[in-house]
């Protein structure tokens, strides 16, 4: 039983990099909606490893390690691949001149500032209500959010017949990613109203969002969270 109790939360980081593994070859293949499931599995569990882990009391360095390590996966390279395929059409040419390597491969700049995303988390000790930057999991969202509504939709077609435009959603995302500007995270520090203004708005806001938009409203909603948590940057400590 101590076992179970001991490991369960680990078994849960492991499923997330599981599922990361998965929707990561599917991306490749060019099966988006296999690796949109795959996206969505991975957060679910990503949450459940923390929140069990709290709830057992089973929190340990290792288990710190390993949802670090299955996030680079899931929530790291997923990204970077969906830049990479999103520029693959351009193949060596941009505005008009011809580099002697693809630009698809500039697109991972995202997963290697995900990783030291990641790095950075691990040794801040200040971001338990907020973060600084973008979390790899809502960059995620937002990049490979675009990619799908664009092939299921074409919507954001002026965004991904631009080589330009996409290797500079490449780079403000990286940026984004180790800024320090504060993002919110969904942790209540009490229940005062006045202390969860931001969060309350930030729902109210989503919930119409996707009920408007559907598959084109997440990335949007993603847009949405970072003007939220720009506005309200003073409350969020």
């Amino acid at each position: 039983m101590d076992f179970i109790k001991n490991n369960l939360a680990n078994a849960l980081t492991l499923a997330n990099l599981f599922a990361g593994c998965i929707g990561a070859i599917h991306l490749i293949l060019g099966d988006y909606q296999t690796t949109a499931i795959c996206i969505i599995l991975s957060a679910i569990f990503d949450f459940f490893d923390g929140f069990v882990a709290r709830a057992l009391k089973s929190n340990s360095n290792l288990g710190l390690q390993l949802d670090s390590l299955a996030d680079m996966v899931s929530f790291g390279l997923i990204p970077g691949l969906t830049m990479y395929k999103a520029l693959e059409p351009f193949g060596n040419e941009l505005l008009g001149l011809h580099f002697p390597f693809e630009i698809q491969y500039i697109g991972l700049v995202v997963t290697l500032f995900s990783c030291l995303r990641l790095a950075i988390f691990n040794l801040d000790e200040e971001q338990r209500y907020y973060f600084k930057g973008l979390n790899t999991p809502t960059n995620t969202v937002l990049l490979f959010g675009l990619y799908y509504a664009f092939r299921e939709t074409g919507s954001f077609g002026f965004l991904f017949n631009s080589g330009l435009l996409l290797i500079l959603l490449s780079l403000i995302t990286s940026w984004l990613l180790v800024s320090p500007i504060k993002m919110m995270a969904m942790k209540f520090k009490s229940r005062q109203l006045k202390d969860n203004y931001p969060k309350i708005v930030l729902l109210a806001g989503g919930i119409i969002i996707l009920a408007a938009f559907k598959v084109v409203g997440i990335p949007m909603l993603v847009i949405y969270y970072m003007l939220v948590s720009f506005i309200f940057q003073k409350q969020l400590k």
